[in-house]
């Protein structure tokens, strides 16, 4: 018989307090898509993120000997997935609603069980494989491929989804090796850079033709920010640091299928968003959709729960 699965009551809270975090940023990264290129938001996000884990999270894990790494290979990797997770989700965000991006990429938790199966050897059963393919079927339910109601957008949330599946099964595989701030401090770091780098590539927008909303998004001029708009951006790196510090808390301390379900805390935030901020209402293809993909989630962590749990003793009958 495999061995007891064990659970991480700390590590699960912090997979849902990631979801609560991840929705304030998508919520922001939405609000200001439309005065802002996508590198400059993610550049102020990460200046705040990184001082933030440097002046507060790495001191209370243990001190800064944490930045230093056995694992350079891996981090690589890390940056590369999380990177190409944001660019492709983010750039779908601001052309599509935020509750059916949001919805797509709740696929995230269906591919890291496909993931973890052929990466770490994990072995979902029968249902945790009827719930990966119930879930699809909620992600087709919402893209609608093949019908007048198909957005070509739709696949980005999609695929910033398998970024981010991928991100947490390196992260998985990483496991006690690394320190969560460690493992959370090198993604923050590789977005300083890169978006650092964007900025000087991009920053006098001379490659937004204006023809593409998406790549209009990402290769817009850099424009300095409003003084009103000050906050957001440094609520965004606020919500990101401590939204990276717990997702790779959460992915550490337990299974990745079983800690993925409890992000899903981010889909009634992102309708709520929407409905208050954007005048955003989910239609019926949406709500059926979202409902199959919450719903084979919480059935993937039905089974985790339940499966080889040890039998219970009878209690011994009372006497007298």
């Amino acid at each position: 018989m495999s061995a007891e699965i064990r659970i991480s009551v700390p590590g699960l809270l912090a997979a849902a307090g990631a979801g609560i975090a991840f929705s304030v940023i998508d919520m922001i990264f939405k609000f200001l898509s439309g005065d802002y290129p996508l590198y400059e938001m993610v550049l102020f996000r990460s200046v705040v993120a990184v001082c933030v884990m440097l002046a507060i999270i790495m001191p209370l894990e243990g001190g800064y000997h944490l930045l230093r790494t056995h694992r350079p290979r891996l981090h690589l990797l890390r940056c590369c997935m999380v990177l190409l997770a944001n660019i492709f989700f983010f750039t779908g965000l601001a052309i599509m609603p935020l509750a059916e991006a949001v919805a797509i990429s709740f696929a995230t938790p269906l591919i890291v069980t496909t993931l973890s199966a052929l990466l770490l050897g994990e072995r979902p059963g029968p249902w945790r494989w009827g719930a990966v393919f119930a879930g699809f079927l909620g992600v087709l339910i919402i893209m609608r491929p093949g019908t007048s109601a198909f957005q070509a957008a739709a696949v980005l949330p999609l695929l910033g989804a398998c970024g981010y599946a991928a991100l947490h099964v390196l992260t998985r595989r990483a496991g006690n090796a690394e320190a969560g701030a460690t493992m959370a401090f090198y993604p923050m770091l590789g977005f300083l850079i890169v978006s650092a780098l964007a900025g000087l590539l991009f920053g006098d927008g001379r490659y937004a033709t204006g023809s593409n909303p998406a790549l209009d998004f990402i290769l817009r001029a850099w424009i300095w920010p409003d003084p009103e708009d000050w906050p957001y951006l440094i609520g965004v790196g606020l919500a990101g640091s401590v939204g990276g510090y717990l997702v790779t808390q959460a992915y550490r301390l337990n299974e990745a299928t079983l800690a993925a379900p409890f992000e899903y805390i981010a889909m009634p935030m992102s309708v709520l968003w929407g409905v208050l901020i954007f005048n955003e209402w989910p239609d019926a293809p949406v709500w059926i959709g979202s409902s199959l993909i919450v719903a084979s989630g919480l059935v993937s962590l039905w089974r985790e729960t339940r499966r080889n749990r040890p039998a219970t003793r009878p209690r011994p009958r009372a006497e007298g």
